[in-house]
């Protein structure tokens, strides 16, 4: 596995992380066994960085994590994230009090004294961001986090957040049929020494080996209600998909790490976190980091998928109620 270093200033890691969202059991019923059995997969393949937050499965890939960490010999880099609160009606606090306390209790969860990246989970427009940077300052000197991070911001937000003190990374969703970031966000990441972080880089299993298709298979009531995957869009992006699992095929890779080697090439100060709960969905695209694509190869990609070319949004409006707007 190759390293990148997470931020200009930051610790060097896999140049591809996990992320543990589906621990949980968002996108499907899932055990303790096989999450732990992804984990061990990932590190035997070299992967170090670590992604979850407080709310996945309310808790439960946090607790996950803390036992594999319990009853193994593995320090990875961990990732962890606060501000969305659950509930009928779905919050943001960005508040001091609020971030420290739910902070504690993902560390009581993992089993560990500090987090290596403490990331807002969505930015409270309320809340100024520069009171949040000083509130992750505060953390940092206290020896809670390594260093923090934003997630599904604007560039604006992390250019202000990064005068008050020096941002670690942004998370934002990116792969090839999600491309806002490149309309600013990459480019301010990269002018600023930040790591970018991109989740569901394959397209929340769309590029997955196999495929996430809602022709087959019941995706959940999360997956389900994204309007890329409905009746009225999917018809449009599945042919697309399949053409792409062909390329992939015929440049001799599978459609996962085709996807995420993409999206390594896109930047050196990409970290791409794809997630899974099976260890033989992750040994699929663990090799991606090892694929050099070409001028050419890049060229034929964007040529079938250019930017723009799916269907639907990836949110619905009511999920992207919290996701900060630009270009």
């Amino acid at each position: 596995m190759k390293h990148r270093h997470l931020g200009a200033n930051g610790p060097k890691t896999s140049a591809l992380g996990l992320g543990c969202l589906s621990f949980g059991g968002l996108f499907g019923g899932t055990t303790t066994d096989e999450s732990l059995a992804c984990l061990d997969a990932a590190w035997d393949h070299g992967i170090r960085f670590l992604d979850v937050a407080n709310i996945y499965g309310n808790g439960v890939s946090e607790s996950v994590i803390g036992q594999w960490l319990a009853t193994r010999n593995h320090r990875p880099l961990i990732a962890t994230k606060a501000a969305i609160i659950q509930g009928e009606t779905r919050g943001i606090n960005n508040d001091a009090a609020h971030l420290r306390a739910e902070l504690e209790g993902s560390l009581q969860r993992l089993g560990v004294d500090h987090v290596d990246l403490f990331y807002l989970h969505r930015h409270d427009p309320k809340t100024p961001i520069e009171q949040v940077a000083q509130t992750m300052a505060a953390l940092i000197a206290a020896g809670k986090i390594g260093g923090y991070g934003l997630s599904e911001i604007a560039p604006y937000t992390l250019r202000r957040a990064h005068a008050v003190h020096p941002v670690t990374a942004v998370q934002n969703e990116y792969s090839l049929w999600t491309r806002q970031p490149d309309l600013g966000m990459i480019q301010t990441c990269a002018d600023l020494g930040v790591a970018f972080i991109p989740f569901s880089p394959l397209a929340r299993g769309a590029f997955g080996t196999p495929m996430a298709d809602p022709d087959l298979q019941d995706l959940g009531p999360f997956r389900s209600q994204i309007p890329r995957f409905t009746p009225e869009y999917w018809p449009m992006n599945k042919p697309k998909l399949q053409a792409f699992q062909q390329l992939a095929a015929d440049m001799g890779h599978n459609a996962a790490a085709l996807a995420l080697a993409w999206c390594l090439h896109q930047g050196d100060h990409l970290i791409p976190i794809p997630g899974t709960r099976s260890a033989a969905h992750l040994v699929a695209w663990a090799g991606a980091a090892d694929i050099s694509l070409t001028p050419a190869e890049l060229a034929q990609i964007d040529s079938l998928l250019p930017a723009g070319w799916a269907y639907g949004d990836r949110y619905t409006d009511a999920m992207a109620a919290s996701v900060e707007r630009y270009s």
